[in-house]
């Protein structure tokens, strides 16, 4: 990337643009932000964005390539999206007489991050043809997710009640997802050379193999077009024991490894998949330190060679107040987040958003540390959002990376 490409006329910039009807307020070139003042023209202070000269206008996220073309980064991510009913005002579910509805998914739920920090995001997925799935798609759309390689089919959609714990009352899911519409699909319902063309990155999780033997087929098909096509490879392990065994989670996610650049992992997951326990941690006593993860990191590293490894630490003082950081490691250096203590008011989609906050960093070439950081600050704002999906902005999350975390009315 050319470091001098710092001023865009805003004419030009939109002209290149308008096929796909993007216009832009703000262009990050180079990790430098430029803002359109008063006369269309971009420069480095945030004069008059609210310019009326344009009526459609989204935040973007766009990145100048050295030869001066204008790119905005494409990411797809793959996995099932599910109804979410969830007890209003911390009820159990004896005591619900009405649910809240909302839709998430962890993919999805990367997806929605990632658009909302300016990325180009694609989610796909197979939706019933149903008004449920229509329902869902709107969802989608409503957080700018781009939905073109998303299937219909016959079928259901998979369903999962949550009871919102707090204080010292644990969280409780229950799912009802069996037989899906995405379930039941065959590995050949998804093109990935088509959906791949032109991709930057690709993010799955451990929990879509682990639905359908057809959807693991799908996830290694899938991952060796994007190694072929150079696209850059994550995966979040997220595994589910509900939703299948520690050895067949070993024996199918094992041989993905090859094909992942970066790994994501919470304080479990890397013991219960791979063998690999963090020393001197209790996470039922919400015991876990950074120094802890370092062997997991590195013992991860060194049998699989990724690229990044990546883990959330959650200090479980109760239902309601966690301690939260990050930690990643490179094969060389092995750096922590601040820690945030946080005060619940959804805790779903916490990982998810660190996960983006890591993707988004390492696509804009930041240091190993403002990665850890800025994935920290992602995911701490995320739990303080109702609903799977973290609906932040690049604005918002630098302004708690760079500020003591006061939470102080912004005017």
């Amino acid at each position: 990337m050319q470091e001098s490409l710092v001023l865009y006329n805003i004419l030009t910039l939109n002209a290149s643009l308008r096929s796909s009807m993007t216009y832009c307020d703000r262009v990050l070139v180079s990790n430098k932000s430029a803002y359109r003042d008063s006369n269309g023209d971009l420069g480095t202070n945030p004069v008059n964005r609210a310019s009326p000269v344009f009526i459609r206008s989204y935040w973007c996220t766009l990145f100048v390539e050295e030869k001066g073309e204008v790119k905005m980064e494409k990411v797809i991510t793959f996995g099932e999206i599910m109804l979410r009913l969830s007890t209003p005002a911390f009820r159990r579910f004896q005591q619900a007489d009405s649910f809240d509805v909302t839709y998430g998914g962890a993919e999805a739920n990367v997806s929605s991050s990632l658009s909302g920090l300016g990325l180009d995001s694609f989610f796909v997925t197979v939706l019933p043809d149903n008004d449920i799935g229509s329902a869902a798609l709107a969802h989608l759309k409503k957080y700018d997710i781009k939905t073109e390689y998303i299937k219909r089919a016959e079928g259901r959609m998979g369903v999962y009640f949550l009871e919102s714990g707090t204080s010292q009352r644990s969280s409780k899911v229950v799912y009802d997802r069996a037989y899906s519409a995405l379930a039941k699909s065959s590995a050949d319902t998804f093109d990935w050379d088509r959906i791949l063309e032109g991709a930057d990155w690709f993010h799955f999780t451990g929990i879509t193999p682990a639905l359908s033997d057809s959807l693991a087929e799908a996830v290694s098909e899938a991952i060796k077009t994007a190694k072929k096509k150079n696209v850059k490879t994550s995966c979040d392990l997220n595994y589910r024991k509900l939703l299948w065994s520690r050895e067949k989670a070993r024996s199918v996610m094992t041989p993905f490894m090859e094909y992942v650049d970066v790994l994501f992992v919470n304080e479990e997951d890397a013991d219960k998949v791979f063998g690999i326990k963090a020393e001197d941690a209790n996470i039922e006593k919400g015991d876990v330190s950074a120094t802890s993860y370092q062997h997991v990191a590195k013992e991860l590293h060194k049998r699989f060679g990724f690229e990044l490894v990546a883990i959330t630490l959650r200090e479980s003082y109760s239902a309601s107040v966690n301690g939260w950081s990050g930690v990643v490691f490179d094969g060389k250096e092995f750096v922590q987040s601040r820690k945030y203590d946080i005060h619940i008011v959804d805790r779903v989609g916490g990982g998810d958003a660190f996960a983006a906050g890591v993707i988004y960093s390492h696509m804009s070439n930041r240091s190993l540390q403002e990665t850890v950081e800025f994935a920290a600050a992602c995911s701490a704002l995320k739990h303080s959002i109702p609903g799977d999906f973290n609906s932040v902005s690049l604005d918002e999350v630098e302004a708690l990376r760079k500020s003591s975390g006061s939470g102080r009315i912004v005017r």
